[in-house]
């Protein structure tokens, strides 16, 4: 949908101690699109084992907020303050808040390595890099609900993912198997108030009945789902997803709703819960913060069909 993209809410984070990180961003706050599309779209590096995480303190000792945020920015950016800011964008793409809200007494997770922070964004994934039972599938799509992401894989590789928002609690998103059917560069909503219009833009469905679409919207919330349904994408995924994927072929052809289907469209996997709070995305242990990992179906051909 096309709305106005509000500046993400600034609070102060919540002190980690032995809880999750989750808790640090607002249930109303938003991710920054453009942040996102330049970490989305780096070409980087692939490290061979996962990256390590820890907690970043913004430090009491100056008593400033400004003075300990750039004391925060030399230490990540190794000597280098403006480095260091560029660095700490990466938060956002793992649900977290602008640098430049952060005060004293603020923490926050983050890699361990400084020189973690400028890798692939492949990196950072909660997915496996590999999935073997979808080796057979040349490409195939993935939603989890639980952590608010979605997945593409090809020939069972990882090729791209990327934070999302289903629908809530109260209006989830349904589970199960799909394939895209039809596809619209630009739709209006039906769930928009009385006197306002709301455009979907790239807009994927997957279960014509009911109406579910992975689409692009400019509001893609940090914390619990606020949808009706569908599946919010920042617009760098969903211009990617839209060109990388295909829908249905029909008898008026690619994506068309409308004529008789003769073959189907890229498969989609909706898996999970909605929260209904912010989604885990860290654990604490003994040794330090890890990522909440995806666990996907070992075939999935077995998972049941969802658009019945």
């Amino acid at each position: 949908m096309s709305r106005t993209t509000p500046h993400p809410t600034r609070l102060p984070l919540l002190l980690i101690a032995l809880v999750v990180w989750a808790a640090s961003a607002s249930a109303q706050s938003a991710y920054d699109q453009s942040v996102l599309a330049a970490i989305l779209e780096r070409q980087a590096p692939l490290p061979e084992s996962p990256v390590e995480y820890t907690v970043w303190h913004v430090g009491h000792g100056s008593g400033n907020s400004v003075l300990a945020r750039h004391d925060l920015y030399k230490a990540v950016g190794e000597g280098d303050p403006e480095r260091g800011r560029q660095r700490l964008a990466l938060a956002q793409l793992l649900g977290g808040p602008p640098a430049e809200s952060l005060t004293t007494g603020d923490s926050l997770v983050l890699p361990a390595r400084p020189a973690d922070f400028d890798l692939s964004p492949l990196a950072y994934a909660p997915y496996p890099r590999w999935w073997p039972g979808a080796t057979d599938i040349d490409k195939i799509v993935v939603v989890d609900k639980t952590t608010q992401t979605w997945a593409a894989y090809a020939d069972g590789r990882l090729v791209r993912w990327g934070p999302s928002s289903t629908g809530a609690a109260a209006t989830p998103t349904p589970t199960g198997r799909f394939t895209m059917n039809w596809r619209a560069m630009e739709r209006e909503s039906s769930e928009a108030p009385e006197g306002e219009t709301w455009l979907m833009r790239y807009v994927m469905n997957i279960h014509n009945l009911r109406g579910i679409h992975l689409h692009q919207y400019d509001v893609v919330p940090t914390g619990a789902p606020q949808g009706h349904g569908c599946i919010r994408m920042v617009t760098s995924d969903a211009t990617w997803l839209w060109e990388w994927s295909s829908g249905w072929q029909t008898s008026a052809g690619e994506g068309v709703l409308g004529g008789r289907p003769t073959a189907p469209g890229t498969m989609v996997i909706v898996q999970g819960t909605e929260p209904t709070a912010a989604p885990e995305r860290f654990v604490h242990r003994a040794h330090g913060p890890v990522r909440v990992a995806v666990m996907l179906p070992p075939d999935p051909l077995a998972v049941p069909r969802g658009d019945r």
